[in-house]
C-alpha cells in the first residue's frame, strides 16, 4: 500500500509540474503579441544654459523598442509636438515651474525624424533653447513637455504615448567651485563635517565630494550634483554617491548668499525604512 501511495504522489506531482510548464510557455509566447513602440529615450531631464542671447541645441533622444522591434526593417517616421495641456496641468499651482512658451523659451524647427533601420532605429530630434530677450533670474523655471504624435512606416509600430519633461534652466553665471568646510545635518540628528572641494562639471552644474552623515568611507570622492539657477540651487534625482540605488534629490530649493559665499543645500535620501532629509552648509575656506 505504501508503494502504491508513493506512485500516486509521483504521478500527481509530474502532472502539476507539466501544467506549470505549459502555462509558462503560453505566457512567453504571448509576449510576442505586443506592439513595437517609438518614443523618447528619457522621460525627464534638465538643460542649463547662460541667458546671454545665444541659442542652444537640446538633443532629445528617441528610439524604437518592442518585442519584435529587431524584426522591423523599414524606416519609421516619428513626429513630436509640445503638450500644452500637460504643461498647464504639471505647473498649475507651482511656485517653481511655469509652462514653456514656444517662440520665447524654445522652438522646434523640425518636429519629425526618420528612425532608420541602418541606425538601429535610434535618432535625435533637435529642440532650440532661446535666450534672446530673457532677463534672469526668471520668477519661475519654464517646463517644456513634449509628446509623441505619430509613428508611421510599419503597421507593427505605434508611438509610445509617453511624454518627456525638460526643465529649461536660464542660468546666471556663477563660480561656486572651490574649497569649503561642509556640515551635513540629518533629520535623525546625525552630523558630519569635513573640508572638501566643489567642482564645476557643466553649465551651472556642480559636484560635491560628500553626501550623508556616514563619515569618509565610501563617500570621499563623489557626493551629489546640484544646479544653479541665479542663486537658487536644486539637486536633481540621482543615485546615492553615484553608486547605490538609493534615490537622492532636493526636496526644497537651496540658496547662495553672495555676501558671505555660504551655500545651503537641502536634500533627501530614500531608505527602505524611511527617508532621511539633510541640510548641507558650505562655508568657503579662506
Amino acid at each position: 500500500m505504501k508503494t502504491l501511495k508513493y506512485i500516486l504522489i509521483l504521478v500527481l506531482s509530474l502532472g502539476a509540474l507539466n501544467s506549470c510548464l505549459v502555462d509558462q510557455t503560453t505566457r512567453y509566447d504571448a509576449n510576442d503579441d505586443g506592439p513595437n513602440l517609438a518614443g523618447f529615450s528619457d522621460l525627464r531631464f534638465m538643460v542649463s544654459n547662460i541667458a546671454d542671447g545665444s541659442e542652444y541645441d537640446i538633443p532629445v533622444k528617441v528610439k524604437l523598442i518592442g518585442p519584435t522591434s529587431m524584426d522591423v526593417t523599414s524606416d519609421i517616421t516619428l513626429t513630436i509636438a509640445p503638450d500644452e495641456a500637460a504643461m498647464q496641468a504639471a505647473t498649475a499651482g507651482s511656485d517653481r515651474y511655469t509652462p514653456a512658451i514656444e517662440g520665447v523659451h524654445y522652438r522646434i524647427d523640425n518636429p519629425a525624424i526618420t528612425l532608420k533601420d541602418s541606425d538601429n532605429h535610434l535618432g535625435i530630434i533637435h529642440v532650440t533653447m532661446i535666450t534672446e530677450g530673457i532677463v534672469t533670474p526668471l520668477p519661475k523655471q519654464p517646463l517644456l513637455i513634449l509628446k509623441t504624435v505619430s509613428a508611421t512606416g510599419d503597421p507593427t509600430v505605434l508611438n509610445n504615448g509617453k511624454n518627456v519633461e525638460i526643465e529649461l534652466n536660464f542660468a546666471c553665471y556663477s563660480e561656486f567651485q572651490g574649497w569649503y568646510t561642509v556640515t551635513h545635518t540629518s533629520s535623525t540628528g546625525a552630523v558630519f563635517s569635513r573640508v572638501e572641494e566643489i567642482v564645476k562639471i557643466g553649465t551651472e552644474e556642480y559636484l560635491t565630494a560628500s553626501v550623508g552623515t556616514w563619515g569618509y568611507s565610501p563617500f570621499t570622492d563623489y557626493g551629489f550634483t546640484f544646479n544653479n539657477a541665479c542663486n537658487v540651487l536644486s539637486v536633481p534625482h540621482q543615485y546615492l554617491a553615484n553608486y547605490y540605488s538609493n534615490d537622492t534629490w532636493g526636496h526644497i530649493p537651496g540658496e547662495y548668499n553672495p555676501e558671505t559665499g555660504v551655500i545651503t543645500i537641502y536634500y533627501t535620501i530614500w531608505f527602505s525604512a524611511g527617508n532621511s532629509t539633510y541640510t548641507a552648509v558650505y562655508v568657503p575656506v579662506e
